[in-house]
């Protein structure tokens, strides 16, 4: 059985600022307390991986190397704070919106868990040892059913604490709160 732990972090509403499509730098806008929470998740032994839907990719508002180009300035960003971010998976996939091969109704899209299964397979990540934080309950869901063992709920931006969806097994405020519940 694997030992290894992951932190598995939703990008938009819980690392950045949910301004709708970010993909650029200069849109992107960091979470108060973001790099404070996760040294703490990173302190507590886990891995740090980020799970993403970005239909915006599908919907052709921006190209995945568009993405890439913002995950590898994210990433330094993270690492010039003292944070590794070991993986990035991310959906580009819409059932409904999106254009050519991107229209699907796909396993990897949250509230379904193949990025989070993903990151298991390539990471031979322990899910009950695991945690996500999300700011939706389609995160919740997307963990719920990969078998992560605890869902933090934390409020879209980090400005107010969310209600509890039957997902989730604790709620905070933001990434910074939800780092601090972990015993």
């Amino acid at each position: 059985m694997s030992s290894v732990k992951a932190a598995f972090l939703d990008r938009d509403g819980v690392i950045n600022i949910d301004h709708a499509y970010v993909h650029a730098p200069e849109e992107f806008q960091f979470i108060d307390g973001v790099f404070e929470g996760c040294r703490l998740l990173q302190k507590a032994g886990y891995l740090l991986i980020i799970a993403t839907n970005q239909s915006g990719i599908g919907r052709g508002y921006y190209s995945e190397t568009d993405f890439e180009k913002l995950c590898v300035w994210m990433k330094k960003r993270f690492a010039d704070e003292g944070v590794l971010i070991s993986d990035i998976f991310f959906c580009p996939h819409h059932p409904e919106k999106a254009l050519g091969n991107y229209l699907q109704d796909c396993n990897c899209r949250k509230p379904k868990p193949g990025m989070l299964l993903a990151a298991q397979k390539k990471w031979d990540i322990d899910m009950k040892a695991s945690l996500m934080v999300g700011d939706k309950q389609g995160d919740m869901q997307a963990a719920l059913a990969a078998q992560v063992g605890r869902r933090i709920l934390v409020g879209k931006d980090g400005l107010a604490c969310p209600q509890p969806v039957a997902e989730c097994t604790d709620v905070a405020r933001n990434l910074l709160e939800a780092a601090k519940l972990i015993d």
